[in-house]
Parts: structure tokens; sequence; C-alpha cells
């Protein structure tokens, strides 16, 4: 269950877990930058800032990450699936960044078209992904 913030940014609770680590280093970051952004391990261990939560349709962080289902399914449009889930594992598994179009599915049911940059971090040995978003 994720912790509630009063910065519009959301983490899980376990302290030692590396997305907890990564976003409270990227605090900052997440509060002031202009783009929608997102840190993602898997499913469980996520967390964006408000930008992010609200591209989706989310009124808050902590509403978009309390959504426990498959992130491809319930976030990506199908024809933007394969995409971001192979530069996600190219990200992870050969430490590359890339730049991919995607398309969303909002909590309303729209879509919405982005770009999507995403960055290899590593945080205590464990590789995570971090997304910039343009719409």
């Amino acid at each position: 269950m994720p912790s509630k913030t009063t910065t519009g940014i959301v983490s899980p609770k376990e302290s030692a877990s590396p997305i907890r680590k990564a976003t409270e280093q990227l605090r900052n970051l997440y509060e002031e930058s202009g783009q929608a952004l997102y840190l993602f391990q898997d499913d469980h261990n996520k967390s964006c800032n408000k930008r992010f939560a609200q591209l989706l349709g989310y009124a808050t962080p902590e509403a978009w990450a309390a959504v426990h289902t498959s992130f491809p399914s319930t976030f990506v449009a199908p024809d933007s699936q394969g995409a971001l889930i192979n530069t996600y594992q190219a990200a992870i598994n050969k430490g590359v960044a890339a730049s991919v179009p995607i398309t969303w599915k909002r909590k309303d049911g729209k879509t919405v078209d982005t770009d999507v940059i995403l960055v290899p971090i590593e945080v205590d040995g464990e590789r995570l992904a971090l997304h910039f978003i343009s719409a």
C-alpha cells in the first residue's frame, strides 16, 4: 500500500525498497519538472508525479499507485504495449535509454498520445526505469 504525501509524490511503504529510495532521491525533480514522470519496477512498485497521474485521469499520484493490475493492460493502449514493454526490457537488461511514442489509456477510457523517454537507473543494485512523458 502506498504512503501518502502532501507533495503529490507517492512511493511504497517499505523503507528499504529501491522505488522508495529512488523516489526520495528524485523528489525535487518530481515536484519541479514540467513533464509527467513515473518510475517503474513492477506492477506493485511504482511512483509518479502529479502531472503523470493527471495525464491518465487520476486525481492524485496515490490514486494511480493504488492500481495493482497489469501495468501495460491497464495504462497503455493495445497498439503501444509491445513498444513500451520492449523498450522497458532493453533499459533493464541492457542499460539502454530510448525514446518511444506511446499511446496511454486514461481512466475514463480515452487515449492520449505521448513521447516517452525511458532511462535506466540503479538503486542499491536494482535497475529501475525512469520515464519522462511529453504529451
